[in-house]
């Protein structure tokens, strides 16, 4: 048989290690060993196994804590617990804490060569059946690119070149136009397809904490810390890590973060000793580096190191011509999601989505698909099912007619401004063609201080992210 899969051995019998090596290095697995453990979690930290075989009773760290511990930062990883005839009930209990399966002492070796192809074959067809339930859900192809206009076609010719490479990417550009898509296209079209793929939200984090999650940390290492942590840098040996929102990480971590891309190597929190990392590092941000280079904000040597290729993506008003194609791409997903049926969207509400300024991206017309393919009665979106500010109609309707006063026409077509440019006063003031302090009074007198600024809340009308 021949495989190229690795079994961990966690066992304290010397002799018994030895007789497991020799059963499966026959069987073609490649064997790693550990005395108790606190040394396999060790061994699997530097070398991740395919699956790990496991006795239950140990010296300095049993088989249960063990497994527990295996679980948590390797859910993936098959476990089969090893034990004696009498302690059977113990196995038992482990099976209810992950273990894929348990083996009774002495072991019978034909029987442990199965079931340890058995465990390895069925991990593989879960990896596979998660693999293509991301990829059909998020596309992960450069077909997830959609669109034909000239940027999207650069964008994904240079994808093409850039996924292959072991590169550190930034990608930048405005909330809602794909970083996340972008970055999840880069890892699965890259050699390191088959390794972890890690997600760090930078800005989601507090200070104190963001350092220990992307390093790890030892049990101690600060109030709260009860037990080891990998931390995401070693959860994604072998694979790739995304830090998204890298704009915002502290100084102090920016640090740190450099000494990583430098010796490839990380200290966790508490400990003296480095741990080589194998991954490969892409970054995202809609912040300004440069500029906040400039005003010490962010490390100039930091920011080089991560731009070693940079990846622009345009806003969803500079490619136009894909919002049809978009919008296409989104009913389907929107379907699908929802168990619904839509098949079209009318040609009058496609003339209001070309016509929309999308201040909120790709996000935003994903959004709105879906709103419409919940809210459709039939087969097809039409314009009553997109929201007024697409529609491009008043928010008060009639506001116009005959015995309106002049305060209540003034109000509506202020509050509309407000809508159409998602809450931004700067771009209100200058459709309407008045200072932005006319148009800020304007606001406080109608009570009109949250029109179009959305979830987030921001004076400048912000709006959900995509990647």
């Amino acid at each position: 048989m021949k495989t190229s899969s690795t079994v961990l051995v966690v066992d304290d019998e010397q002799t018994h290690r030895l007789m497991i090596r020799l059963h499966l290095e026959e069987a073609g697995y490649r064997v790693l060993e550990a005395e108790n453990g606190r040394q396999g979690l060790e061994v699997a930290e530097a070398e991740v196994p395919d699956l790990v075989l496991l006795d239950v009773r140990m010296p300095v760290l049993d088989g249960r804590e063990t497994l527990v511990r295996l679980k948590e930062e390797r859910p993936e990883v098959p476990v089969l617990m090893m034990t004696a005839y009498g302690s059977i009930q113990e196995a038992v209990k482990a099976l209810k804490n992950g273990a894929w399966d348990y083996l009774t002492k002495p072991l019978d070796a034909e029987e442990m060569v199965i079931k340890v192809g058995q465990a390895l074959k069925v991990a593989a067809l879960d990896q596979e059946n998660r693999a293509n339930k991301a990829r059909l859900q998020e596309r992960f192809d450069f077909q997830g690119l959609v669109g034909r206009s000239p940027a999207i076609i650069s964008l994904v010719e240079d994808l093409r070149l850039i996924a292959p490479s072991e590169a550190t990417v930034l990608i930048l550009g405005p909330s809602g136009t794909g970083k996340e898509v972008v970055a999840n296209i880069v890892h699965h079209n890259s050699p390191r397809r088959k390794g972890p793929f890690v997600k760090v939200n930078c800005a989601a984090l507090p200070e104190t904490l963001l350092e220990a999650e992307l390093f790890g940390h030892e049990k101690g290492a600060f109030t709260g810390a009860a037990a080891k942590r990998l931390g995401r840098f070693l959860s994604a040996q072998k694979g790739t890590i995304f830090l998204d929102e890298v704009g915002s990480m502290p100084l102090a971590t920016q640090a740190k973060l450099l000494r990583v891309l430098q010796e490839k190597e990380v200290e966790p929190l508490g400990s003296d000793k480095s741990i080589p990392v194998d991954v490969r590092v892409l970054a995202a941000t809609n912040t300004d580096l440069e500029a906040e280079v400039k005003a010490g904000g962010f490390r100039e040597d930091l920011y080089y190191r991560l731009k070693v290729v940079t990846v622009d993506l345009p806003p969803l008003k500079d490619r136009a011509g894909d919002i049809a194609l978009l919008a296409e791409h989104f009913l389907a997903l929107a379907n699908e999601k929802n168990n619904r049926q839509v098949k079209a969207i009318s040609q009058e509400a496609l003339r209001a989505l070309a016509g929309y300024p999308w201040p909120g991206n790709v996000r935003e017309l994903a959004n709105v698909i879906e709103r419409g393919v919940v809210l459709c009665p039939g087969e097809e979106i039409g314009l009553k099912e997109l929201p007024a500010e697409i529609r491009n109609e008043p928010p008060q309707a009639g506001w116009f007619k005959t015995g309106v006063s002049l305060r209540e026409a003034e109000k509506a077509l202020v509050e509309w401004t407000l809508i159409q440019t998602g809450g931004n006063r700067t771009q209100a003031a200058e459709k309407l063609q008045i200072s932005r302090k006319t148009i800020q009074n304007k606001i406080k007198e109608f009570g009109l201080e949250e029109v179009g600024l959305g979830e987030a809340g921001s004076e400048e009308g912000l709006h959900g992210e995509i990647g």
